[in-house]
């Protein structure tokens, strides 16, 4: 089978939101087959990874120091409203988009759908921290390739 018949495993990004399948499986589920809430937190978090990812903005390598010195991105804030149960062997979508970007935050704005139904909305805030986990502010080039981003 040829490479580019696989979905690209990051998802897509269209019009400016990022878009990540999500099979639902068993170890993702409660005892009667329904997601976990804190399940909803990891598929949260691969979508704003695999978001970043698509940016061109690696984990890796601001962990390295890509950017002048060692950064990782942290969650400040995240605020969740279910609304509707997932269930096991369901598709449900990821979806992340940019809503803010200030000197030292980046607001997303993501949510998991099945089909047209929103099951999650979650408000998150993450910043970058530095080698000693302080706050550090966006390196010039992340921020642009956010920017660039939320244009798509």
């Amino acid at each position: 089978m040829a490479s580019n018949a696989w979905p690209h495993l990051a998802g897509r990004i269209e019009g400016g939101e990022h878009i990540l399948p999500i099979r639902v499986y068993f170890e993702d589920t409660d005892f009667s087959g329904v997601v976990y809430h804190g399940a909803f937190v990891r598929f949260l978090e691969r979508g704003r990874s695999d978001f970043i990812r698509l940016l061109g903005i690696g984990h890796d390598g601001l962990a390295r120091g890509e950017h002048g010195e060692r950064l990782a991105f942290a969650v400040r804030r995240l605020a969740l409203d279910f609304t509707a149960p997932a269930r096991i062997d369901e598709v449900v979508e990821v979806r992340t988009r940019l809503a803010r970007l200030t000197g030292v935050r980046v607001a997303l704005r993501q949510s998991v759908h099945r089909a047209a139904e929103t099951l999650v909305a979650a408000d998150v805030e993450v910043v970058l921290v530095d080698g000693r986990n302080r706050l550090a502010r966006l390196p010039a080039a992340v921020r642009r390739r956010f920017e660039a981003g939320a244009d798509d």
